[in-house]
């Protein structure tokens, strides 16, 4: 029997999941990153990286036919011919680079670049690209041969090539998932020899090399994929497959992610869209969430007073709840002021409002995506900690108007493991 892998980093550690020919859930393990200096990040997820599959009982190890990584989108590792990083990671929420947004935006505004995008992911203070503009301006580019994300140097360090990304992490980039090529302002840049060959996720790209099979004791016919991002991975994982269905990620914050017939790119909402195969997923994000949940209410309160909320009732209380001002999805407005009263002396009346408001707003988030052309919504699927909260999930239902279920496997390890047993979308 064969087995496949599919390795999570996200941004506190990372996962692992293997899976049979079956698509079964076969084996599990976690790893923390614990406190890290900036200056060794790299050398820690290596560490972690060969600690997990070392943690693979070495029968089943050697079983192993496929390996995919999936990383946290927008983190990047500047690399030198040999794939060696030159600086730390910039992980995907660094802004050093913000003033690059206004050196994109007045190359677009220039007429030999009247074809560029006026609203695309880039023009971002963390995406990819800027982060690749900002480094061009230091002393160590002279240097660097490759710009690689989190997922592609974790495979490199199994399969050898260097320079090899997949579409999904380089949408931030710049890459045009439409056409499936860097569009001709991109190449025009100075910096574009440093971009990575792009390929879809799941793309075989090599055998595990001699000496990390041998020290991994893996088998010297074990593949490598092209990986994708911790978001895509968690939605691959989800059971989600036809038009009109959607994932919401009810971690810290709300994260929508809507399968769709055709893209929407909407840059003042943050709504982008990352090919899957021949569809589409069209994403945007809200500022609310369980972080709001997290300043009035522990664990054992919210399983405790969710249990008493008439979930077939309409709370009276509309919030707008938020941990600091500004917002951006359903509603694009940086100053947006969190809206947390009137506070009842009823803690389940309180709990409730929060509940309902944060249901409308997925709600209307929703609704944003199909007004913008994306595909009716059919079905939700729910991951993150707020999937196991009933209320939470009957309230959503009756503002949702669908069926809203878990996702049939919770970790974005067992997505990416599913691109390697598929070896595609």
């Amino acid at each position: 029997m064969s087995f496949y892998a599919g390795i999570d980093f996200g941004t506190s550690g990372a996962r692992l999941a293997i899976v049979n020919a079956t698509a079964e859930l076969c084996y599990e393990a976690s790893m923390p990153f614990g406190t890290v200096a900036e200056s060794d990040l790299a050398a820690c997820w290596q560490e972690t990286l060969f600690a997990l599959l070392q943690k693979v009982d070495r029968a089943e190890r050697k079983k192993l036919a496929a390996i995919a990584v999936n990383g946290t989108s927008a983190t990047v590792l500047l690399c030198d011919a040999a794939g060696q990083p030159l600086t730390p990671p910039l992980l995907y929420n660094d802004p050093r680079g913000a003033a690059e947004v206004e050196t994109l935006q007045r190359l677009f505004a220039q007429e030999q670049y009247m074809n560029a995008p006026c609203q695309h992911t880039v023009l971002s203070a963390t995406s990819s690209l800027v982060k690749l503009l900002w480094w061009s301006r230091q002393a160590t580019i002279s240097h660097a041969k490759y710009l690689l994300h989190q997922a592609d140097w974790l495979a490199f360090l199994l399969h050898g090539q260097p320079g090899i990304s997949d579409y999904h992490n380089s949408l931030k980039l710049g890459y045009d998932v439409v056409e499936c090529r860097y569009p001709a302002w991109l190449s025009a840049l100075a910096i574009a020899p440093l971009l990575p060959h792009v390929v879809a996720p799941g793309t075989l790209i090599g055998r595990v090399q001699p000496d990390v099979a041998t020290q991994l004791d893996l088998s010297p016919d074990c593949r490598v994929c092209a990986g994708t991002t911790d978001s895509i991975a968690a939605f691959l994982a989800s059971g989600a497959t036809e038009p009109g269905e959607a994932v919401t990620s009810l971690g810290s914050t709300l994260v929508l992610k809507l399968l769709s017939q055709v893209p929407v790119e909407n840059q003042v909402y943050g709504i982008y869209s990352h090919r899957l195969g021949d569809r589409w997923l069209v994403g945007g994000a809200s500022n609310t969430g369980g972080a709001v949940l997290q300043q009035f209410f522990t664990p054992a309160d919210l399983a405790c007073l969710s249990d008493r909320i008439p979930t077939e009732q309409v709370s009276p209380l509309t919030y707008y709840p938020l941990t600091q001002p500004g917002e951006r999805f359903p509603v694009n407005d940086p100053n947006l002021l969190p809206c947390l009263e009137p506070q009842p002396d009823d803690p389940v009346a309180f709990l409730h409002g929060l509940l309902e408001s944060m249901a409308r707003i997925e709600a209307e988030g929703y609704q944003l995506l199909q007004t913008l052309g994306a595909t009716p919504l059919s079905r939700v699927y729910t991951a993150g900690g707020g999937a196991q909260n009933a209320a939470w999930t009957a309230l959503r239902q009756r503002h949702l108007g669908v069926t809203v279920e878990r996702s049939r496997q919770p970790e974005a390890a067992y997505g990416t493991a599913l691109l390697a047993l598929g070896g595609g979308i």
